[in-house]
């Protein structure tokens, strides 16, 4: 895709510091400080380096920490994991399969059948009222 060959000043242009910090640094926003983590519209959840819609807001669900928490990606191969050892743990990172940005990481506690929780960063995603979950027309 055209996105993963942008360079640092592409992405400096396009996004603000802080989604710069969490896209392409793997940073985190404070919790409880996120546009979205108590957001309850209905919709989808794109990327914010790339437009790629990643959740939907039928599988957003209130984790109580801090930021969106999904259960499931909007589909299969939108998203990828690689093993995070950084801060001396040991998590699953989750990224944007068509630009690789930083989303967040996921954890095998969600309270759903898939028992996923998909730990997001607002900044690294941008809500989409158009492209929602609803099958209203």
């Amino acid at each position: 895709m055209a996105d993963e060959k942008k360079d640092d000043a592409a992405w400096c242009e396009q996004l603000s510091p802080d989604e710069y910090y969490v896209l392409r640094e793997k940073g985190t926003e404070r919790a409880f400080t996120g546009e979205y983590w108590n957001a309850w519209e209905k919709g989808a959840y794109r990327c914010r380096g790339c437009g790629e819609v990643l959740f939907q807001s039928d599988t957003k669900f209130d984790a109580g920490c801090g930021w969106p928490s999904f259960d499931r990606p909007a589909a299969a191969g939108v998203t990828e994991e690689a093993s995070d050892r950084t801060h001396g743990m040991i998590r699953t990172e989750v990224m944007c399969q068509r630009c690789g940005g930083h989303l967040g990481h996921v954890f095998p506690d969600g309270p759903t059948d898939t028992g996923q929780r998909y730990c997001i960063n607002s900044l690294s995603i941008k809500f989409d009222p158009q492209n929602g979950d609803s099958s209203d027309c």
